[in-house]
């Protein structure tokens, strides 16, 4: 439920750091976040001390209990709002378990809300979130490259190149990709 491997030293310290915070600030022991986030205490103690990088399931099941975006997740861990982000600016975070890959396309800031990520999902591959991170949060996905079905609160929607699904998220979410193609996609949130 973890990567053993650092992508970028500074990024997942600060990483680390926040999700301490995040948990400290609301008063919560190890115990009280395992049991509403549904991971292991063990795994929570070596995210917090930066031993360990979480998995895109962890941190969805974190963000779940926190009721926070994953994007606004990273993006409190990322420097401060600039106007423009060059593209070998834009954060990239890699899930080597799943091959996800999210790039952070807006320039991060904290006062605001809106987002843009790129996506990418290799080929016969599934990530499922349990819950909304914050019920109501609107969607807006555009494929740009191959194949993805999108189930949102239990509705399955097939997408091919060039199609945009709109939603508000309320509850559980999976993106899966079929065993012959992969994805790339833009996701838009408000």
């Amino acid at each position: 439920m973890e990567n053993t491997e650092l992508t970028d030293d500074d990024t997942e310290q600060r990483l680390a750091a926040r999700l301490k915070q995040l948990r400290v600030e609301r008063g919560w022991s190890l115990d009280q976040l395992a049991s509403a986030s549904q991971v292991s205490r063990a795994t929570l103690s070596r995210l917090e001390n930066g031993e360990v990088s979480p998995t895109t399931a962890v941190l969805g099941k974190l963000c779940a209990a926190y009721g926070l975006a994953m994007s606004r997740l990273l993006r409190m861990v990322e420097d401060d709002f600039v106007p423009v982000l060059r593209r070998t600016q834009q954060g990239v975070w890699t899930d080597p378990d799943t091959g996800f890959i999210r790039r952070s396309i807006s320039p991060p800031s904290r006062a605001l809300a809106g987002e843009a990520l790129e996506c990418e999902l290799g080929a016969g591959v599934t990530i499922a979130y349990a819950a909304s991170p914050r019920p109501g949060m609107e969607h807006h996905l555009l494929l740009q490259e191959g194949k993805l079905n999108v189930t949102v609160d239990g509705r399955s929607h097939d997408l091919m190149a060039g199609d945009c699904l709109r939603y508000q998220l309320h509850g559980a979410s999976a993106f899966a990709t079929p065993h012959d193609s992969g994805a790339r996609y833009f996701l838009f949130l408000v």
